[in-house]
């Protein structure tokens, strides 16, 4: 795969390196041990069962969390774009068998830091350590909003109720009432854990009420 020089715009923006210049990456790369690797659409990056070591960040094409549950339904966690970063909890927790998988939507780059390497440091005392570990608690942190955020969708009563409030969260994370989802229509329903059907009469009665207007994953709130 590319030199590491390819991704460095994609690494810049992953909060795991905020704070830390790009022209240290490939220096502090070679330290903490990370490795790249792609995977073809389809195919699994982490596998559910599987001990958690590092932390994940996906350099390019998209990815999602999802678990599968004993009836075969599959449920999806959350989406990954190119930057963000994926499996730190489980990695700091050490978990010996993770709960989810990570699947490639599209063909996908990723790189993967050893989590022990991030916290203990090393002999060259090498600065950004400090600054790796202070990122780190700030991705903890931002990920347990999230998941309260979820959790808040989940917990209301209706599809309908549960859409809007996803949407509503949505519009305010990017900043105005256009706004992109990163599911299709079914992959929104695995989300929200509701059944499809009822998902998309849901937005047709939202749009015929002039509360929504949408085109696939691109919405507009008019309320």
């Amino acid at each position: 795969m590319e030199s590491i020089a390819a991704f460095r715009e994609v690494l810049s923006q992953a909060a795991l390196f905020h704070g830390i210049a790009p022209e240290s990456y490939e220096a502090l790369l070679n330290c903490l041990e990370a490795r790249a690797a792609a995977y073809k659409k389809g195919e699994t990056i982490l596998e559910a069962g599987a001990p958690a070591r590092a932390v994940g960040i996906l350099l390019s094409g998209a990815a999602q969390l999802v678990r599968d549950d004993i009836a075969g339904d599959r449920h999806i966690l959350s989406a990954l774009e190119p930057s963000d970063v994926f499996g730190e909890s489980y990695a700091a927790a050490e978990t010996e068998a993770l709960p989810f998988a990570v699947v490639a939507m599209h063909d996908v780059k990723a790189l993967f830091v050893p989590y022990a390497r991030i916290t203990k440091g090393c002999a060259n005392a090498c600065t950004f350590h400090t600054r790796l570990i202070q990122n780190l608690m700030g991705i903890l942190a931002q990920k347990n909003i999230q998941l309260n955020q979820k959790l808040e969708h989940l917990s209301k009563r209706t599809t309908r109720e549960k859409l809007l409030s996803y949407l509503m969260e949505q519009a305010q994370r990017q900043g105005g009432r256009y706004f992109r989802v990163p599911f299709n229509r079914q992959e929104l329903a695995d989300y929200l854990m509701v059944d499809r059907s009822a998902l998309s009469n849901e937005l047709s009665k939202l749009r015929a009420e002039g509360i929504l207007e949408y085109y696939k994953s691109e919405f507009k709130l008019l309320m």
